[in-house]
């Protein structure tokens, strides 16, 4: 599976009651590394049976550059990744001792699971349609260009 189009890598799907989503800390811009990364890590050490799943969440938006409009992805929480792990010594420090993680987000030094609830609200979120542009005004309405080559 292809991580630049989906940004949500299954290792394994798993309905275990342990397994919770952690908030893991990396240097930013490596998200996407530190992901294919954690996921090789997990299948040569045969941990897919306790870390399942890895989020990066993104979402899609329109900027403009060069006056035409573009459809991007961009990263919600630049610098995190969510991961879906059932938390045992092993998976833990598997996790901790990838390349480009800094730490778990948690109290001291355990990491705390999000709640379902925040894991929810971040999917529905990640699954929004960019907005669409309405114009403000109609044909023949004088208008004025603040940005832009045109602009006064």
């Amino acid at each position: 599976m292809d991580l630049n189009e989906t940004n949500h890598l299954i290792i394994k799907k798993s309905d275990d009651k342990r397994a919770h989503w952690y908030v893991i800390h990396t240097y930013s811009g490596q998200e996407q590394r530190v992901a294919q990364q954690l996921k090789q890590r997990a299948e040569s050490m045969k941990l897919e049976d306790q870390i399942l799943e890895i989020l990066i969440p993104t979402q899609e938006k329109i900027e403009i550059r060069s006056g035409q409009k573009q459809q991007v992805k961009e990263k919600i929480f630049p610098g995190y990744l969510l991961v879906k792990m059932i938390l045992t010594e092993q998976s833990w420090l598997t996790v901790r001792t990838t390349n480009g993680v800094t730490g778990f987000i948690g109290v001291g030094n355990k990491p705390t699971p999000l709640a379902e609830e925040e894991v929810e609200v971040i999917q529905k979120f990640i699954k929004m349609k960019a907005p669409k542009f309405k114009a403000k005004f109609s044909v023949g309405e004088a208008v004025k260009i603040i940005d832009g080559a045109f602009a006064e």
